[in-house]
């Protein structure tokens, strides 16, 4: 199996959390081939032969990063941190064919807070790819983070699954 987890991280919180999908995956099936890309590193060719696309992002302003928040974020003390996943869904190929997908975001435990993870699903239902799952938030603490204790874990675990 080939999976490609893509992922845009503000403070490194989603980062983290890709990261530990990917080695969910790893452990779930030792033989698959895992990429783990940040948005800005994925081109259209990263994603053509994965048997599972994995994408994720923090909520900003109730939903996927925009312009406008990704510069307040890098006023607020965010490093740059190169494309976000709106531009790249512009690029991304039509998965056609069958290839499964899930979608992730990193987020506020707030009943307000919104879920990026549901527009990245919509994006990835419009690009023809099968969602093997309803989309998944993680928690961090306040607006920067930290991931709230256990959120690796249980990271790695869905990572496991969607193996």
């Amino acid at each position: 199996m080939r999976a490609v987890i893509v992922y845009e991280s503000s403070y490194g919180n989603t980062g983290q959390v890709a990261a530990a999908i990917a080695d969910g995956v790893r452990r779930a099936d030792p033989d698959a081939e895992v990429r783990c890309l940040p948005a800005g590193e994925a081109g259209p060719d990263a994603v053509e032969d994965a048997d599972l696309l994995v994408v994720g992002g923090p909520t900003h302003m109730r939903g996927m990063t925009t312009g406008l928040s990704r510069t307040l974020a890098t006023k607020a003390g965010a490093p740059e941190h190169g494309p976000g996943l709106r531009s790249w869904f512009h690029s991304l190929p039509d998965g056609g064919g069958g290839t499964r997908a899930a979608a992730f975001d990193t987020r506020a435990d707030s009943k307000h807070a919104g879920a990026a993870a549901d527009g990245i699903a919509a994006r990835l239902t419009r690009h023809h790819y099968d969602l093997t799952t309803d989309p998944v938030g993680f928690l961090i603490e306040g607006t920067e983070g930290p991931l709230r204790e256990g959120e690796l874990l249980r990271a790695k675990e869905w990572g496991a699954t969607l193996a």
